[in-house]
């Protein structure tokens, strides 16, 4: 599987993203595995937390929870959901995840610690100190970090949503998260996600067993759009 490149298509801020993490991480063990970020709460859509918010999206976590075992802890629940003042906006996690791929090519090792201070510890990923701290968490220099992010703000993040958008509607994608396995044949596959959540290692074990030759199947249905999470 060398000769395999799989496009992992997510949002920071997707709460079926969070769960597919172990899916992630078991194929990174894998094989190559380049992030495209969609960008699902940025520019109009970003928003600030909001009682509404907080009952729209605990239902959906639930099940989250049910179907993938992946922990929502009560500092999210409790304290980040019911937090005024904080506002949900992918484009600063993003950025940053642009940056840690920059300086160490550590992009999808900062998102998984993200979506756990996110989803767990309850933390503002879209506030720069949070971002920073998590960088240094999984070891990046503090320095270097915070000078490619501000590098990658702006322009740069908003380009890269752009190009995964272009992605997504070049390959039929409706949302996040999408896997698909690009060969050096040029043919593009996509990857069963749902049927095996909470079951990475049956999941690297499908991963394996696809042959180059096989026959694209039918995109899965998105568990998260552009416009948010659906159960």
């Amino acid at each position: 599987m060398n000769q395999t490149l799989l496009h992992y298509i997510y949002d920071p801020l997707c709460g079926w993203c969070y769960g597919a993490a172990p899916l992630v991480k078991a194929a990174r063990d894998l094989l190559p595995v380049q992030a495209h970020a969609g960008g699902m709460m940025s520019d109009a859509r970003r928003q600030p937390v909001t009682a509404a918010l907080r009952a729209f999206v605990l239902p959906h976590d639930r099940r989250i929870a049910q179907l993938t075992g992946q922990p929502f802890g009560p500092a999210y629940a409790d304290g980040l959901l019911r937090d005024t003042t904080a506002v949900f906006d992918s484009e600063p996690p993003i950025a940053a995840v642009l940056a840690a791929d920059a300086i160490a090519g550590r992009g999808l090792d900062l998102l998984a610690r993200l979506q756990r201070a996110h989803y767990v510890e309850g933390g503002r990923i879209a506030d720069t100190d949070v971002l920073v701290d998590m960088a240094v968490d999984i070891g990046l220099a503090q320095q270097a970090f915070v000078q490619a992010l501000e590098q990658a703000r702006g322009a740069p993040v908003q380009a890269h949503i752009h190009a995964t958008r272009e992605l997504m509607a070049r390959i039929g994608a409706q949302g996040f998260p999408t896997l698909t396995l690009e060969r050096d044949d040029g043919s593009w596959q996509p990857v069963d996600v749902a049927r095996f959540f909470g079951r990475p290692q049956d999941f690297a074990a499908h991963l394996r067993d696809l042959a180059p030759g096989a026959a694209p199947a039918e995109l899965p249905a998105p568990a998260c759009n552009i416009d948010g999470c659906n159960p």
